[in-house]
């Protein structure tokens, strides 16, 4: 067995699964900053399914990017499993021109392996949703292409904190 070596890690689709709160980390670190338009999520009460087609900034790309502009974003699926019930506040899901844009996801722990995960967005938004057990898929869809704006997001950082 040999060490892995950066010729290794050739462009390829992400393709990530969370089963815990340390794997949902690493997820929530590649979507921040993902943009998506109120009619791009959809929960499946049958199948206990939700999925959010976002536009997401490559934050794993992002030191390779020249200065002025070549960063990107790709197109990726977010899909929560075991999902049993959804609630959102602090925006109007019936605005099909809204566009979000999504700041963290967390897990809350509840009893024997249920709880739930919260999408945090911007402007205080919020997608609740209450699982069976946490089980979050990130699968890249389409190949990168480049930021429209020319620019990785920021996060200014608060003076009064």
């Amino acid at each position: 067995m040999s060490d892995a070596r950066f010729e290794d890690g050739a462009e390829r689709p992400l393709r990530l699964q969370a089963l815990d709160a340390d794997d949902l980390k690493v997820i929530s670190a590649l979507v921040q900053d993902a943009v998506f338009p109120t009619p791009e999520m959809s929960f499946d009460r049958k199948r206990r399914r939700f999925a959010l087609l976002i536009n997401r900034f490559r934050w794993e790309d992002h030191a390779r990017a020249a200065p002025g502009g070549d960063y990107e974003r790709v197109q990726s699926v977010l899909m929560i499993h075991d999902v049993m019930g959804a609630a959102t506040t602090g925006f109007d899901r019936a605005d099909a021109n809204l566009i979000l844009s999504l700041l963290a996801l967390e897990f809350h722990p509840g009893a024997d392996g249920a709880g739930h995960v919260s999408l945090i967005l911007a402007g205080d938004g919020e997608i609740r949703l209450e699982v069976e057990c946490l089980d979050v898929a990130l699968s890249d869809v389409t190949r990168p292409y480049r930021a429209p704006a020319r620019k990785a997001p920021e996060h200014p950082l608060d003076k009064d904190a």
